[in-house]
């Protein structure tokens, strides 16, 4: 299996974030692809390749125009505004408010994000630039035909970037602009099976109404756990997408037998849509020991997963999500790989 990654990810390496009430380290860091790039070279599941340039277009075929100029354009300025740290937002459209785009930085952030834990730095633009590369490279080697399998080793992740809002650590969702692409070289129909401990609410908004993407989502009940408003199971999509968004939430403590369970339904559901290709989310923070989820998976039941989206039989393209356990997350990731190449 060919990795594709980007050493440019850590030229986004964000210093704090709003979390529990209190602006800590931020979770999200370099350490996590480092890690999990060593355990590949380790185990030898495969080469380590870079990405190929796409542009922007690929891009904007997910996200709108005006938000990419934001990202593009924030920093600088937050910069020329504010000064050389970390930009935050500080104020959000709540219903009753009016979302029209204000002129300064201050309320563009807070009219394009979701949250205050994922800041803007000095190299957020060109590692999320690299990001959507990784994943465009991964889906265009599935595409092509010439690999049944691929990782895009993406960082910083994606699956709760929408439209057009940032948040939860993501900019640009790498995994619906790799679905996107598959879709546009040739697909009929691709499937995205998020396996991130937390909703991908980003990848929900952008295919909420389309049939030609089935969207399965297992992840922590957003009665209790972030994003919170959105991903319950009565969310099953809208107009040409009604039922093709299945929701699987779980409560806190869920450990492996109701997760595998979940991952039975939602493996059966792809295989009832048929799709050309299968994109699936790998986020990792279902760990037991991950330091900001509440699920019970032990490292062994991570190859397990592998195998058993292996059995679909399905050209199959994985991305980079969450995962925070750092000492572990190479470990869990690499024995997703090799579970799915050993099954």
């Amino acid at each position: 299996m060919r990795t594709i990654y980007s050493p440019d990810h850590a030229r986004h390496y964000g210093q704090s974030e709003l979390i529990d009430g209190k602006l800590q380290p931020c979770f999200e860091k370099p350490e996590r692809a480092f890690l999990v790039k060593a355990r590949i070279e380790e185990r030898g599941i495969g080469p380590v390749e870079p990405p190929q340039s796409f542009g922007l277009e690929p891009i904007r075929r997910v996200h709108k125009p005006d938000y990419v100029a934001f990202l593009e354009t924030a920093w600088a300025e937050w910069t020329a505004q504010r000064g050389p740290y970390d930009a935050l937002p500080l104020v959000w459209p709540v219903p009753g408010m009016r979302r029209v785009l204000p002129e300064t930085i201050d309320g563009k952030l807070g009219y394009y994000s979701i949250d205050a834990g994922t800041p803007i730095t000095a190299g957020t633009w060109q590692a999320i630039r690299a990001s959507a590369d990784v994943a465009l490279t991964g889906a265009s080697l599935i595409a092509s035909g010439g690999e049944r399998a691929a990782f895009s080793l993406c960082r910083p992740p994606g699956h709760h970037a929408g439209s057009d809002f940032f948040g939860g650590y993501c900019y640009f969702n790498n995994a619906a602009v790799a679905a996107q692409h598959l879709r546009d070289k040739g697909a009929a129909r691709v499937a995205i099976l998020d396996v991130d401990y937390h909703h991908g609410n980003g990848t929900q908004e952008i295919f909420y109404d389309r049939a030609d993407v089935l969207l399965v989502n297992i992840h922590a009940d957003p009665k209790q756990e972030y994003p919170h408003f959105l991903g319950h199971a009565d969310e099953t999509g809208t107009g040409p997408g009604e039922g093709h968004n299945l929701n699987l939430p779980l409560r806190w403590g869920t450990g492996w037998a109701l997760w595998s369970e979940a991952l039975e339904t939602g493996c059966q559901k792809v295989a009832e849509f048929a799709p050309d290709a299968l994109v699936v989310s790998l986020g990792v923070d279902t760990f037991k020991e991950d330091p900001i989820s509440q699920f019970r998976l032990e490292t062994e039941h991570f190859p397990l997963i592998g195998q058993r989206i292996a059995r679909l039989g399905l050209p199959t393209l994985f991305v980079m999500e969450g995962g925070y356990a750092v000492s572990e997350i190479g470990v869990n990731a690499v024995g997703v790989l090799e579970g799915y190449l050993g099954g």
